[in-house]
């Protein structure tokens, strides 16, 4: 976890693979009580600390990440969140080559919660929602592409779901049709950019995470 931009009000984390934004079943520490003893100790505040969780990216899944230091500035980009307002921007390092070279996706999407999975249907349903994304290549080798992602709409596993149901899933992600797994266990996804008004001062923020190591590599080829 790397600190990339913090103020008075809200702070945004480079997440490692691995780690979980949000307590679940598992028990593991979340990054949420990180930030919280984070902002214990660097600002020496007694008793509980206000940290809220914005949004979440999946385990596996590195990359930007919000949290509020306020409640105010946490109802407002949860607001800001739902009206469509925090503009996030995907890198991922696909298995073999996206034809066309740019293009968008729509499908049905319909989650399995018992194996923490989505599926792309064509049955239109109660549980399906209209999913749709857009991307562009960024690189091209000879066994991956490295695909820029905007999500046009924010379902549970959605990038993951809809890349590999086209013949092109993401390095690593043996849940959605990878060949093999990544050695840090993660998946070559990456929550890459966010851009958004900040819901205080209302000027423009615009924040990037690196380029995962799989991903440097192949734009340096």
């Amino acid at each position: 976890m790397e600190v990339v931009y913090e103020d008075n009000h809200i702070i945004i984390v480079n997440k490692a693979a691995g780690e979980i934004v949000q307590g679940d079943k598992t028990g593991d520490r979340p990054l949420s009580e990180e930030m919280k003893e984070y902002l214990k100790q660097k600002y020496n505040k007694p008793g509980n600390v206000f940290c809220g969780v914005v949004h979440r990216i999946d385990r596996p899944v590195s990359g930007l990440v919000i949290f509020a230091k306020t409640s105010k500035a946490l109802t407002r980009l949860n607001d800001m969140l739902r009206e469509g307002k925090i503009h996030k921007t995907y890198w991922a390092l696909v298995e073999g080559k996206r034809v066309p070279a740019e293009d968008k996706i729509e499908s049905l999407l319909i989650s399995d919660g018992r194996l923490n999975k989505t599926f792309v249907t064509d049955r239109p349903g109660s549980d399906a929602k209209l999913s749709r994304l857009r991307y562009k290549t960024v690189a091209t080798g000879d066994h991956y592409t490295l695909l820029e992602v905007e999500l046009l709409t924010g379902r549970k596993h959605q990038i993951r779901a809809q890349l590999s149901s086209t013949g092109t899933p993401i390095k690593g992600d043996l849940k959605y049709g990878a060949r093999r797994s990544n050695r840090d266990g993660g998946i070559s996804l990456l929550a890459r950019r966010i851009e958004f008004e900040h819901p205080v001062s209302h000027q423009p923020i615009a924040v990037e995470a690196p380029p995962l190591p799989d991903m440097l590599k192949l734009l340096t080829q």
